[in-house]
């Protein structure tokens, strides 16, 4: 069995939950909050960040490494396109969402508008927040609802580029935010399908508790017809 380290509102141990889920692997998740972590957490993670896996004696970190490492264990069902140039579109997205849209975006807005004021009991940085909102925010959502051709951002089926972008508005919707359909309509339309995917609909209801404890807005459930906690 796989343990994953991390919480399930983790926008990159979400992206393990459910990849575990795709491929149908039993598994368990083991809480582990990075700014509280238990002791001997640095002989896990040597960055210090979440999430990790253990397979056995196997300790992984990094999302994306994870992601890889589950996918030549247990190839079926596919998570990367085989073709060269879909597999390399794959990465990309994979990278454009764990990377800029994670960091310039969810990262920050998260950070200012949970962390800061519920963990580590700071205020807000109002400007900040407005930076992100007037700047990266309509940058990453309107590069993403740009390169978006058919369902699916890579390769024409459900995939890594898929998991690794949904995994963060998943936690743009968790803060009280709506993707603006009148602005990013293909990207709106895209999160709405995607959450009733059988595999993203259990990831976020299995974190349901975690996210009710943290004060998450989880008026989105309603998309999927789920009660929230």
């Amino acid at each position: 069995m796989l343990t994953i380290y991390g919480v399930p509102v983790s926008v990159h141990t979400r992206k393990v939950i459910v990849a575990a889920l795709e491929k149908k692997l039993e598994h368990r998740v083991e809480p582990v909050i990075p700014f509280s972590p238990p002791p001997g957490w640095d002989k896990l993670s040597a960055t210090g960040k979440i999430p990790v896996v253990k397979d056995g004696d196997f300790t992984l970190q990094d999302s994306s490494v994870i992601c890889a490492y589950l996918e030549r264990v247990h190839p079926s069902p596919a998570l990367y396109p085989q073709a060269p140039r879909d597999y390399a579109q794959a990465l990309w997205f994979e990278e454009y969402a764990d990377g800029t849209l994670f960091r310039d975006v969810i990262h920050g807005l998260f950070f200012q508008k949970i962390i800061r004021p519920n963990i580590l009991r700071e205020k807000t940085d109002a400007a900040a927040v407005d930076r992100i909102e007037r700047e990266a925010l309509p940058a990453a959502f309107g590069y993403l609802d740009g390169a978006l051709e058919g369902e699916y951002f890579a390769g024409g089926r459900f995939g890594i580029a898929d998991i690794a972008i949904v995994s963060n508005l998943v936690n743009f919707h968790y803060l009280g935010c709506q993707i603006d359909p009148q602005a990013y309509p293909r990207l709106a339309a895209y999160f709405r399908r995607q959450l009733r995917r059988p595999s993203i609909e259990q990831a976020v209801q299995q974190a349901q508790p975690a996210a009710a404890a943290m004060g998450l807005d989880m008026a989105f459930v309603d998309y999927l017809g789920l009660a929230a906690v």
